[in-house]
């Protein structure tokens, strides 16, 4: 059985940086994964790239040949990728052990984890081919300023929930660049009733069914809660990692290491 990360989330939101520092961590750990470019639109990396999309399609010759912008030639590139699980994907990951741990590095268009079934499709491939998959949804940290970012944050992370169907982690990154963390503490497990009052303070009156109705959504499905993260400490990213291969069942069915001790010859 292989894991693998699927790392998504908005333009901008720290994923390559995640990536990289998570290649990084486990490097130091002696822990062995691999992390895979799915951002046809990709020029340079931090890490070393174990799969490319980009040897399949690539985004700058989709938009020359065929003549589409930035968006529209993404989702030629993805849809190109999902004609071509069963081929391209299949002997890439024929490369790799049973056991291997994989972390996919996904563009940062929104549609794609939102409401178009590209990624679920991939998803629903990887799980054929027997690997456990976490979605990692980071959302930017300095987005969490006020209640209205927050549930917007939220819906978004519920939509991707609900389209791919996976055991799905919630990362607050760039924690490191936040100058008042207090703005960001009221928000990483805040209570319903605080969230609906700060709501309809900053919403008309005629808002206040729709508030409520949003708030209950989000508590009922638990999207309140947010991981932070840290880059500049090691302990931050070693938890939301243990968290994540929790959610796979990573390293459940290794053997225990036990050490033998030799008795102490009682005294004559």
């Amino acid at each position: 059985m292989g894991f693998a990360q699927l790392v998504i989330g908005p333009a901008g939101s720290g994923k390559s940086t995640y990536c990289s520092s998570l290649y990084q961590h486990c490097e130091t750990m002696r822990r062995t994964i691999h992390i895979v470019n799915l951002d046809p639109a990709a020029e340079s990396f931090d890490y070393p790239v174990a799969m490319d999309i980009r040897e399949l399609v690539s985004l700058d010759d989709v938009m020359e040949e065929l003549g589409l912008g930035p968006n529209g030639g993404l989702m030629y590139c993805m849809e190109h990728l999902e004609e071509n699980l069963d081929d391209w994907l299949t002997d890439e990951l024929d490369n790799y052990l049973d056991d291997d741990y994989l972390v996919f590095d996904c563009p940062g268009q929104i549609e794609l984890f939102s409401h178009v079934p590209m990624l679920r499709n991939f998803v629903d491939h990887l799980k054929r081919k027997n690997f456990n998959v976490c979605a990692v949804y980071l959302l930017d940290s300095q987005f969490m300023t006020d209640v209205t970012k927050f549930i917007s944050g939220c819906m978004a992370s519920l939509s991707a929930m609900v389209q791919l169907e996976l055991p799905h982690v919630n990362i607050l990154s760039k924690m490191d660049l936040v100058t008042n963390k207090r703005d960001i503490e009221d928000y990483l497990n805040p209570e319903p009733r605080f969230l609906l009052s700060e709501l309809n303070q900053r919403m008309a009156p005629q808002f206040g069914k729709l508030n409520k109705a949003l708030i209950e959504l989000v508590d009922e499905y638990s999207m309140v809660s947010f991981l932070p993260l840290d880059l500049r400490k090691e302990s931050s990213i070693r938890y939301i990692l243990s968290q994540i291969d929790n959610c796979i069942q990573f390293g459940e069915d290794a053997d225990v290491k036990v050490k033998d001790f030799e008795e102490d010859e009682d005294d004559d």
